[in-house]
């Protein structure tokens, strides 16, 4: 309920800065008759923005989620034997969301698409690939297929062990941005310009810029930029008030972070506003890049409440315990904090006899009663979780390893002595325990590897016992 409470109280804040600060240049910068003409210039500005949410960031977003779908990453680990089930995702994905989704994989070394096409991933043919492969970038934003040019997100797929299993891209024809931008053109008469980090215009409202044959068009080659002194050229083009095609225009820059671009939103100002103040209008301007900002603020916040949320909600279903990735974040926190640990591994003796004699829903009913009784009686600083199967995983803070023996004696006694009843069933069960130990920070996979050979020695030795694995460099 707290993180709630903060989000709340977090974008109510969010949202005061934006009032203050609208009221705030209103009051110290202009009169009334430039408020009613800063209101008309902020309205015709704002749908910038959502242009670039509508435009840029959606298919950036939807490619993001789809991309930590297990679904997508199973195919791409098989995809020879998945290539059907690979077409069936691609073509449903077009459907939904109405946009060119592909897989390239590394494994089959083929690119598929979501119109049902194969090619073979070669320098001579998809050259993009092995550039993209080579570079650092998870994601990048691309225009590519010069004979249908199309505006691509690319984003680089791993398996759980960090093999690189290929890329898993969007793509959205560039004839589908350019009605959108002639509508916005046609509605508020300015035009956009998006250039790269190597200012190459990606894309534009301005046909006469539109990409031709395999060739960028690049900012420096426009006359109106080659029209400016070389510190303006190196710099921020934010405000600048320019002779373009004749006409006084207004320049407003905007930077596109997750794509590493820049928008230029080119308005002609007609006589009257060319009479505005130049306070007025950098008000405007600032006030059109404040908004931007917070809204970048107010989404990223969204984000990491939602990580925060999706931490706290890692259960495990059947028991209502910690789950592994939970208990692995936990642990992390510990090793972060420096403190020691005993960890202990829980496996229930003789389970698979049980589902196999009394079925899978007395298997159940055993697996959360044990689950209630060692929650019930560990400690209050100990954290237990469901480690996977009938095996259950117990962190231990702050507590050496023959203290940790001996508390895990007396959890083997109580359980020992517990009787299960599962309808008309009683069952008896016993469980072997196995304690590591840690004093200085070490991965998890270290000090699980003890905690196992311990756990296997109480198996090999007649289970319903409690064996300790120190590890060897302590």
């Amino acid at each position: 309920m707290n993180i709630f409470r903060t989000l709340h109280s977090s974008i109510l804040f969010l949202f005061a800065v934006v009032v203050v600060s609208i009221v705030t240049l209103v009051h110290i910068n202009v009169s009334n008759i430039v408020a009613q003409q800063s209101r008309a210039q902020q309205q015709s500005h704002s749908p910038a923005l959502q242009l670039i949410v509508e435009q840029l960031m959606q298919p950036l977003h939807i490619s993001q989620t789809l991309a930590k779908a297990k679904e997508l990453k199973d195919l791409m680990q098989d995809p020879v034997h998945s290539e059907e089930q690979i077409f069936a995702t691609l073509k449903r994905l077009n459907q939904e969301f109405s946009l060119n989704f592909f897989i390239a994989s590394e494994i089959s070394r083929i690119q598929y698409d979501s119109q049902g096409d194969k090619i073979e991933l070669t320098e001579e043919k998809v050259d993009w690939y092995f550039r993209y492969k080579a570079q650092p970038e998870i994601a990048m934003a691309d225009i590519g297929q010069w004979q249908n040019p199309q505006f691509y997100i690319d984003l680089k797929i791993y398996d759980d062990a960090g093999n690189f299993l290929g890329v898993f891209g969007v793509g959205k024809s560039l004839n589908a941005f350019t009605q959108v931008f002639n509508e916005y053109k046609k509605t508020y008469g300015y035009d956009f310009i998006f250039v790269d980090q190597d200012k190459n215009i990606t894309l534009t409202s301005d046909p006469e810029l539109l990409i031709k044959g395999v060739t960028f068009k690049n900012l420096t080659d426009l006359p109106w930029f080659q029209s400016l002194e070389p510190e303006q050229q190196q710099g921020s083009l934010n405000n600048l008030l320019l002779q373009i095609k004749g006409q006084e225009a207004l320049i407003a820059e905007l930077k596109i972070a997750p794509f590493d671009w820049t928008l230029y939103i080119i308005t002609p100002l007609q006589s009257r506003q060319t009479e505005i103040s130049q306070g007025f209008i950098i008000s405007v301007v600032t006030l059109l890049v404040v908004i931007f900002g917070l809204f970048l603020l107010i989404y990223n916040l969204l984000y990491y409440f939602k990580k925060d949320i999706q931490k706290i909600k890692q259960i495990d279903i059947l028991t209502e315990l910690a789950n592994r990735s939970n208990i692995t974040l936990k642990f992390e926190e510990l090793m972060y904090d420096k403190q020691s640990v005993s960890l202990v591994l829980i496996d229930i003796d003789n389970f698979r006899p049980i589902n196999e004699t009394h079925g899978r829903k007395a298997g159940d009913i055993v697996l959360r009663q044990v689950a209630k009784m060692l929650q019930h009686d560990i400690r209050g600083r100990d954290i237990l979780g469901r480690w996977g199967g009938e095996e259950f995983i117990l962190l231990m803070p702050d507590t050496g390893p023959h203290e940790a023996v001996e508390l895990c004696k007396t959890l083997c006694e109580k359980l020992a002595a517990m009787t299960i009843t599962t309808g008309t069933t009683s069952i008896q069960v016993t469980a072997s325990f196995g304690v590591s130990y840690t004093a200085t920070p070490r991965t998890m996979s270290e000090v699980i590897s003890a905690a196992d050979d311990a756990l296997f020695s109480a198996k090999r030795d007649g289970r319903n016992m409690v064996r300790k694995q120190l590890i060897e460099s302590e």
